[in-house]
Formats: structure tokens, C-alpha cells, sequence
């Protein structure tokens, strides 16, 4: 008798979408159960009425379950916030009828429950759009701002109500009432309670931003008298050439970018990552890295034109040493580098077919991506390396 293997299922993991109608749940849940989503709606629906055990579990699934991986922000087709809002003004008509007195002297009259109802409904509308709405690219703070105006006017408009029913005996005693239209009130300022923390977080970040700042200040004018120029002297009593100048030339460069640069990290783009880079060259050889970056690039230090301007620059500090510039000309579709040295000098056609450094890791980078790069001697002696992406190029 042969046994068949078992067959394999393979399940899509349990994620939520991005893009949903609510919160991505039921699709998410019927995409792993490989069912239609109308089923799984259904079945949510469904198990509700048993208890609320469909909306339990629906509350928890939301919770538990992550979001797709991704850095795109949460939307949601369903406009939530407003169905409440729909349904706040409908309960809040509902209540404005004549009041009965209650059966139960600490109860309010059943007629005022709409009331009740539809000012719990605004408060929910107006978290739902500070919470959940505001970051959805599709709605944004104007519409934030709309419904937590549109909510704040409905819960306040419960408040005459209330006093209303006070006044004319609906309640047993009128401090029930007042108590109603004083929370009324309460839940109006909750709406915009988003809003205040957030504006005293970051009043709070200013300030300690403002301390940070201000010890910085202190700091960096100490050792700009005392630190930065030892180092200045030894750099120029040794010699920027020498190992305790490039030391010095070294430290001087971190310290400097730790007092001033502050806390926000350096964009990886072409000029940091060059700087960067001559830095590292300067503690492992004899050479004085210079960077200058004019005009603007979208160009990466993960790109090919930045690699190819390392490989110029690694050439330089080791045939050449002593005195490296780098020129970088930005535009926002080309960008051009020049690396220039003062060494000896040499002729491309004069290397060897087995050495690749500037043949294949500079010249032939370039053409590969559309671009191009020349080897030439320089105007005042040594070597001009020139790299240059245009505009429309391919990156392959």
C-alpha cells in the first residue's frame, strides 16, 4: 500500500492592509484563510449577537494583529468620524422632545438618553479624527479640524438641553441636571485634548532643546579656547602631513562636528559620505583631504558616483599623498567630482591590463550607469580625476 504525502499548505501571513475600510481585520483575516472577505464580514457580524463575542474578537484582532510591512501610512475608506457625527445630530433632535419625569429619583428621564448617547457619540468622533484620521494622507488636519469643530458644537448643544430639563421638573431634583450639563461641557473640552498635549510635548522638547543648545554654546567656546587650538598648534607645528598632524587634523574634525552639527545626524548624501571618507584616508595615509560641495545633488553616498569618487580618492592618497582636493558641482539632475592630486602623475594608457582600479572601478562604473569619467594631468601637475553623471542618466 503506498502512502501519498500530505500536501502542503502554505498560508499568507496574518497582516492587516494598509489600505482598509475600517481597519483591515476582515481582509486581512480572510487573505491569511485564504475566504472572501464578504464571509469573513459576515461571520464577524454574525457572532456579535452571541454575546458580542464577533465584536470582542474584532476589538482584539485590531489590537494584536500587525499592520503589512511598509512605511506607508494607514487609510481608511469608511469615514468614521462623520457616521458618528450623523448620528450624534440625529440622537441630539431626538432629545430635544418634552422630558417625563424619572421612576428612579437619581436617574435621568428616559427621553434624555438620545442626549446622553449623542454626546458620547461627538467625544468619539472628535478622538477618532485626532487619533486615528489625522495621519491618514487622505484626510489630513483640515479635516481633523472639521470634525473636532462639528463635534464640539454638538456636544455643547446638549448643554441647554439638559439645563433646560432642569429647570422644567423632568429631573427629580435640578443637581442632576446641571451635573449632565456640566459634563456636556467637560466632554466638549476633552475633543481637544489631543491638541493640548501635543502642543505641551513640544513646548517641552523646545525647552530642553533650548538647555541643550545653550550648554552646547558653553561648552564649544571652552574648548574652542583651550582643545581646538592645541590641536591647531600641533597640526601646524607638525605638519599636516606628518602622523601626529593627520592625528590632530583627525580629532580637530570629530570635535567640531560634535560641538556644531548638534543632535540631528548627517543626511547620507554624496558630500558627507566624501568627507567622511577623506577623514578615514587621512589616518591611514600621508595626504590632507580637502571636500568642497557647491550647488545641490540628489545624488546618494550608496550610489555609483559615490563609489567611483572613493576609488579616486583611495588612488590619490596612495600614489600620490600630500595635498588631495575634491570638488563637488551639484545640479538637481547631474552632478560632477573632481579629484585632485599633486603627486607624480600617469598616463591611463600606461597601466597594466590587470590592474581594474581606474579602468573598470572608476571609467567603467561610470559608462555602465550613463555617465562618464576622464583621467587627466592636472593643470598645475599630478592628476584630475573627472566623474560626471548627467541628467537622464540610467542607474542600472
Amino acid at each position: 500500500m503506498t502512502v501519498l504525502p500530505s500536501a502542503t499548505i502554505t498560508r499568507a501571513p496574518l497582516a492587516r492592509p494598509r489600505a482598509a475600510a475600517l481597519s483591515g481585520v476582515a481582509e486581512g483575516l480572510a487573505h491569511h484563510l485564504g475566504w472572501s472577505t464578504t464571509a469573513v464580514r459576515a461571520l464577524f457580524i454574525a457572532t456579535s449577537a452571541i454575546w458580542g463575542a464577533g465584536a470582542l474578537l474584532y476589538l482584539w484582532l485590531w489590537a494584536t494583529v500587525p499592520a503589512e510591512a511598509g512605511t506607508a501610512r494607514t487609510t481608511r475608506r469608511i469615514p468614521v468620524a462623520w457616521l458618528l457625527l450623523a448620528a450624534a445630530l440625529v440622537l441630539l433632535i431626538l432629545g430635544l422632545g418634552p422630558h417625563s419625569y424619572a421612576p428612579v429619583s437619581w436617574l435621568p428621564p428616559a427621553s434624555l438618553a438620545p442626549v446622553y448617547v449623542s454626546v458620547a457619540a461627538s467625544l468619539a468622533a472628535g478622538i477618532w479624527s485626532a487619533v486615528l484620521d489625522r495621519p491618514d494622507p487622505a484626510r489630513g488636519a483640515g479635516h481633523d479640524v472639521a470634525v473636532r469643530l462639528v463635534a464640539t458644537a454638538l456636544a455643547l448643544g446638549a448643554v441647554p438641553v439638559f439645563v433646560n430639563a432642569a429647570q422644567s421638573g423632568a429631573f427629580s431634583y435640578p443637581l442632576p441636571g446641571l451635573i449632565s450639563a456640566l459634563g456636556a461641557m467637560l466632554c466638549a473640552a476633552l475633543i481637544w485634548t489631543p491638541n493640548l498635549v501635543t502642543r505641551y510635548h513640544e513646548l517641552q522638547t523646545a525647552r530642553v532643546s533650548a538647555i541643550r543648545d545653550e550648554h552646547r554654546a558653553e561648552m564649544a567656546a571652552h574648548l574652542h579656547d583651550s582643545v581646538l587650538q592645541t590641536l591647531a598648534l600641533i597640526q601646524n607645528r607638525a605638519g599636516a602631513s606628518s602622523e601626529a598632524g593627520r592625528l590632530a587634523r583627525a580629532q580637530e574634525r570629530e570635535l567640531r562636528a560634535w560641538l556644531y552639527d548638534g543632535d540631528t545626524p548627517a543626511d547620507s548624501d554624496l558630500a558627507t559620505d566624501l568627507r567622511d571618507y577623506g577623514s578615514a584616508l587621512e589616518l591611514d595615509y600621508e595626504v590632507v583631504m580637502t571636500v568642497v560641495s557647491a550647488g545641490t545633488s540628489t545624488e546618494r553616498a550608496s550610489g555609483e558616483v559615490a563609489a567611483a569618487a572613493r576609488e579616486a580618492m583611495l588612488n590619490a592618497a596612495r600614489h600620490a599623498g600630500g595635498e588631495v582636493s575634491v570638488y563637488i558641482e551639484g545640479a538637481p539632475g547631474s552632478v560632477d567630482v573632481y579629484v585632485r592630486d599633486r603627486g607624480p602623475g600617469f598616463e591611463p594608457a600606461d597601466v597594466p591590463p590587470d590592474r581594474l582600479g581606474v579602468r573598470e572601478s572608476i571609467i567603467g562604473r561610470l559608462r555602465r550607469i550613463g555617465g562618464s569619467a576622464t583621467v587627466a594631468p592636472g593643470a598645475g601637475g599630478g592628476t584630475e580625476v573627472h566623474i560626471r553623471f548627467p541628467a537622464g542618466g540610467s542607474r542600472g
